[in-house]
């Protein structure tokens, strides 16, 4: 809400009135707390003394409360106050609800991704500048109306989808026929199903460990815990995976084979092969997401350890978001027909499948070769991008951290030398117009590391924030 600086009414004023309608509108319920009064601060851009007087004033009409230890809440509203009744406290049943709530940082990136101020050193997506909008549009002009259609599409996706997914995967070695593919809005949608739909609750999901599952709670809502397995430069290591998934009754592997987020880790073939031998012994059925892998940078990734599974062990997520769009929302699992069509009615319970013009648009995307062309451009871009921040390293960072230069993906795993309290780092980056992804969010031992993008921040603008970073963290470590 933009205050009116040059108004008459004063600025703790518009605050109060802005907080009021709020409440009255029902936006903030009985019981919902409010942001803290230095949030509110910077939000309003101004000083804390300004955010006070509003705040009391609210209070004095009965509106909020301040508890100790518990920040400030919403105690009734313009409505129940004349109703004489007590106000629905939607906080129990916010509170009571089955998914847990992102991670606190996760919630303030977020938000902070659409502030337009902020340079985005952590985002997993693509620039605008590099998202391929003047041919989509030609393309989705281009279309026949005979193929429009905006009705439900069949459960498991679109079939002229389905059998432009199956000959794209035959190119990487991936043997799939369209009945065993399934279209979803997106990998995480993917990994959302077959948590739902595959795994018990109390089961025990093995994973790498640094893993980006840790960031996101869609096993841990389900009430499935992690094992964390060691990983390299090279990925996960299979060696302790036997052990561990005795030890610890694993139901399930979870791997990023192909440029690893956050690490960047490409696991070689020997070791795919290993990690398969392994699992097949064990009976351990794997998840592999390889989102990523079509954005190699140096040379072509060892083949996908779906394409080397001979016995149905492993279920293959892929996406479009990472090579064409974020916001198209297509990607897909391969994997046995029996589990596709327990996932497939699992997903018409949720959404009824995905939007029908989004699927049209990917299967044309496929069918002209849009998608292979814009592939090739987006790994040259992100080749140059790479360079850039590995310079920007070598001159900024040189005495204060080290990092592998990955081959693929979107990311650099920097590990900072000096030992500095992680959210510090990110508030104080945050107050520089600078956001990262802390390592703590991939694993709460990784104190000491970032996850840098390449993917979305402008040259210019990673070189300002890595400037500013080595200010903070030189500033942070004395």
């Amino acid at each position: 809400m933009p205050l009116k600086r040059q108004s008459a009414i004063p600025l703790y004023r518009q605050i109060q009135d802005y907080i009021a309608e709020k409440i009255k509108n029902g936006e903030w319920a009985s019981g919902a707390k409010l942001p803290s009064q230095r949030a509110l601060a910077s939000f309003f851009h101004v000083n804390r003394s300004t955010i006070i007087t509003a705040l009391e004033s609210l209070a004095a009409q009965g509106l909020i409360e301040g508890r100790r230890g518990g920040g400030t809440r919403v105690i009734n509203s313009t409505w129940s106050l004349m109703a004489q009744k007590k106000a629905t406290d939607w906080g129990t049943y916010v509170e009571a609800g089955r998914y847990k709530p992102n991670l606190p940082m996760i919630q303030k990136i977020n938000q902070a991704e659409f502030n337009p101020r902020v340079i985005r050193m952590g985002t997993g997506e693509l620039s605008p500048e590099l998202l391929p909008s003047e041919k989509f549009t030609e393309l989705v002009k281009a279309l026949s109306p005979n193929l429009l259609s905006l009705g439900y599409q069949e459960p498991k996706g679109a079939l002229h989808l389905r059998e432009a997914l199956s000959r794209h995967l035959k190119t990487d070695g991936i043997n799939a026929s369209p009945s065993s593919i399934l279209v979803v809005s997106g990998a995480l949608q993917a990994l959302q199903l077959i948590s739902s739909g595959l795994l018990d609750r109390g089961s025990s999901l093995l994973l790498a460990k640094p893993s980006y599952l840790y960031s996101v709670h869609v096993f841990q809502s389900l009430g499935m815990r992690f094992i964390g397995l060691p990983s390299d430069h090279e990925g996960l290591q299979p060696e302790r995976l036997a052990a561990c998934k005795r030890k610890y009754h694993g139901v399930i592997l979870y791997t990023i084979p192909s440029f690893d987020n956050p690490t960047g880790a490409l696991m070689p073939e020997k070791r795919r092969q290993q990690l398969l031998s392994v699992c097949q012994q064990e009976q351990l059925p794997i998840i592999e997401d390889d989102v990523y892998r079509e954005l190699w940078l140096d040379a072509p990734p060892p083949p996908s350890l779906k394409s080397m599974d001979r016995s149905g062990n492993v279920l293959y997520v892929g996406s479009m978001s990472k090579v064409l769009s974020a916001g198209l929302r297509i990607g897909w699992i391969v994997g046995p027909e029996a589990v596709i069509e327990r996932l497939a009615d699992i997903k018409m319970q949720s959404d009824y499948g995905s939007s029908s013009l989004a699927q049209l648009a990917a299967a044309e995307c496929l069918r002209t070769g849009l998608y292979q062309e814009h592939a090739a451009f987006v790994r040259k871009q992100l080749r140059m991008r790479r360079n850039h921040l590995v310079d920007l390293l070598h001159t900024y960072f040189a005495d204060l951290g080290q990092w592998q230069i990955p081959s693929g993906g979107f990311y650099i795993w920097l590990e900072l030398l000096p030992a500095i309290d992680p959210k510090l780092l990110f508030e104080a980056a945050l107050r520089h117009d600078v956001l990262i992804n802390p390592g703590v969010l991939y694993d709460r031992s990784a104190r000491r590391y970032l996850r840098l993008s390449y993917a979305y921040a402008s040259l210019q603008e990673m070189e300002q924030a890595m400037q500013r970073l080595r200010k903070i963290v030189l500033e942070l470590a004395n």
